[in-house]
């Protein structure tokens, strides 16, 4: 297939001659209300992305195609093609939760079965194929950086068609799989940090861009870092911005941060109330691949987790399949382990090959590394000097599975992170579902916790369920798992593997700013005393919080009248001689009585009343929160 044109005055476009093979029936689409195809795109300029959700550079693209689709809005259809490389990956649910997690808003197909894939001979992730208003392949592209080439031949294909007659502009309608999601207290945790000395979780709080600060002891919200606001800002921790942040290290009062949207290291005065970057400008680094020199100026590719040793601060780049470390006292970033070839190789540091390292732990010695691209665990010298790189358990890049037993032997699937504790290596088994424990250095390994299927369970260890649990640390016989595609952090006994909710209280600080607004229809009224009853109904299977007061504030004439929901209702009282516009504002806390997550319901219904002597003297308002 021929490759994407470089579009100029002196190599003008050629149409394509071959017509685009459309998507075969049955198959489940996501963001839109209706199956698609090609047929029924003719007009468009059609973007295929071949995807799957956990690679890496499959999230480069994402942002570049989001430009696209807000340059070439009324031209451009971008569909992207789920050909899953894991297992997990198949399942249309789980793809549902990775394009919400990257906020992916144009349709999607599981190809489940590479039908897509293979009509289109794709041989390697991500590709992207374009089809001209006529319904023909035009070209294809693999790898990352697709902004500017796709950029200069999508407005060169607009030009010629639309010069033809042959293009049709207006959006497509489509449809989000936001309508049906709940805001929830914490949305996507990618990574958790224990300080048992300080009685302190870290939570990396990844899709609402901000670091919550809670009690270990009873799960108290101490603090919030981060406005929940997504960017690259500096300054007072409330007010500092963040871009779906990962993997976090502390030293004394310093919390380090993996700022992984922004490609950046955050530094966290705890003390002080600060946020300062140390590394990166919120732009990726595609170049740059080992050189060692100051902190100034350099760029980072998706740092995913972090953690000190002996003065260092080690970093997972993820997007780079390296470990670097950072001098802090001498300002110095160099590259520790990797050689930048996604692989699976032993050997020296420099000459060893790493594959989307994503989770870092350590003992003292070396760097146990969670890598997740071959499903391995790997362990990294701490020694620059010498140091080697061996696997710990695993085998390869298309090597995983299921499977507990002894080094090569065992399988792993796209596990995030490790947490290393007295001679033991637990492991977040992310698409398998579980918490593994590797004993050193005897490489034998054992489920500890989780049935394997996703869900939301407690209880003892073959009964729990998890969904993708993204990270994990340990205080105290605990491990804290931040259970990502539940919203939610579980506890996990490390003798019996028991595993139980960990709730957050105090939550009410964690309320997304966000707000639903919806206009209610007029109601006729009397005059004087009336009565405004607000019913909140929650979905099934859902209860208040007991951890937070929900409750309403109804504002009329610039008058306040608050009250608290209690069992879903709440009630005020209002005098009234002429015609309002009442806006009543709602806070509703609830969880799934499942262990789920929390959910915050917040939204502001304007209610106009009209006064006239037969109206009534009460007045019903019924809300419906989304289920999880």
């Amino acid at each position: 297939m021929a490759a994407v044109q470089d579009p100029s005055p002196r190599n003008p476009i050629k149409p394509g001659t071959v017509n685009a093979p459309d998507f075969p029936a049955g198959l489940s689409w996501l963001n839109t209300d209706v199956p698609l195809s090609i047929r029924q795109l003719r007009g468009k300029v059609v973007l295929l992305d071949f995807w799957t959700y956990c690679c890496i550079n499959c999230m480069h693209v994402v942002e570049d195609l989001k430009r696209l689709e807000r340059k070439y809005s009324d031209e451009l259809v971008v569909i992207g093609v789920h050909s899953a490389k894991f297992d997990a990956e198949k399942d249309t649910d789980r793809i549902r939760q990775a394009v919400l997690r990257h906020g992916i808003e144009h349709p999607v197909v599981n190809d489940r079965d590479m039908r897509v894939w293979q009509s289109y001979s794709v041989r390697a992730w991500p590709s992207l194929l374009l089809i001209d208003p006529r319904g023909k392949v035009f070209g294809s592209h693999s790898g990352e950086q697709v902004y500017d080439l796709f950029d200069q031949v999508i407005a060169q294909m607009i030009e010629h068609y639309d010069a033809l007659g042959e293009l049709r502009r207006g959006a497509v309608e489509t449809g989000s799989e936001t309508r049906q999601v709940p805001d929830s207290v914490l949305s996507f945790p990618g990574k958790v940090l224990a300080d048992a000395e300080g009685d302190r979780l870290f939570i990396a709080d990844t899709n609402h861009h901000r670091i919550v600060v809670a009690s270990l002891d009873d799960g108290s919200v101490l603090d919030v870092i981060g406005s929940g606001m997504p960017g690259l800002a500096d300054g007072e921790a409330r007010e500092a911005r963040f871009l779906r942040p990962h993997g976090m290290a502390r030293s004394g009062d310093s919390l380090f941060v993996a700022d992984t949207g922004n490609h950046a290291i955050r530094l966290v005065d705890l003390s002080g109330r600060s946020v300062t970057t140390i590394a990166g400008d919120g732009h990726q680094d595609t170049e740059w691949i080992g050189s060692p020199g100051p902190l100034d100026g350099r760029r980072l590719n998706s740092p995913w987790d972090l953690e000190l040793a002996h003065g260092v601060l080690f970093v997972a780049m993820a997007g780079s399949h390296q470990i670097f470390g950072i001098d802090l006292e001498g300002g110095y970033i160099a590259v520790h382990a990797g050689s930048g070839r996604e692989d699976h190789v032993d050997g020296p540091l420099m000459a060893a090959a790493l594959a989307q390292p994503s989770g870092l732990a350590t003992d003292g010695e070396c760097l146990f590394v969670a890598d997740s691209e071959i499903s391995s665990v790997r362990a990294v010298s701490l020694d620059p000097r010498g140091g080697h790189v061996r696997t710990v358990v695993g085998q390869g890049l298309f090597d995983f599975g299921d499977v507990d037993g002894v080094g090569a032997d065992v399988r792993l699937q796209h596990p995030l992170d490790v947490e290393f504790v007295d001679g033991t290596v637990y492991v977040a088994d992310t698409y398998n579902n579980k918490i593994k424990a590797i004993s050193v250095p005897s490489c034998r390994t054992a489920t500890l916790a989780g049935g394997g299927l996703p869900g939301c369970n407690d209880g003892p260890s073959a009964d729990a369920r998890f969904n993708e649990p993204g990270g994990i640390t340990h205080a105290g016989g605990t491990l804290y798992v931040a259970d990502t595609n539940n919203h939610s952090i579980r506890a996990v006994d490390v003798k019996t593997g028991t595993v139980s909710a960990w709730p957050l209280r105090d939550i009410a600080q964690l309320a997304p700013r966000a707000v639903e607004t919806t206009e209610l229809p007029e109601a006729a009224v009397r005059p004087g005393p009336v009565a405004i009853r607000v019913c909140v109904d929650l979905p099934e299977g859902h209860v208040f919080s007991p951890d937070a007061d929900s409750g309403i504030a109804i504002r009329c004439d610039e008058r306040t009248f608050p009250a608290t929901l209690r069992g879903g209702v709440a009630e005020a009282v209002l005098e009234l001689a002429s015609n309002q516009m009442l806006r009543i504002e709602t806070v509703a806390y609830y969880c799934s009585d499942r262990n789920g997550a929390c959910l915050c319901y917040r939204v502001v219904a304007m209610l106009p009343l009209r006064v006239e002597p037969k109206g009534k003297s009460e007045v019903d308002v019924r809300l419906h929160p989304l289920a999880q």
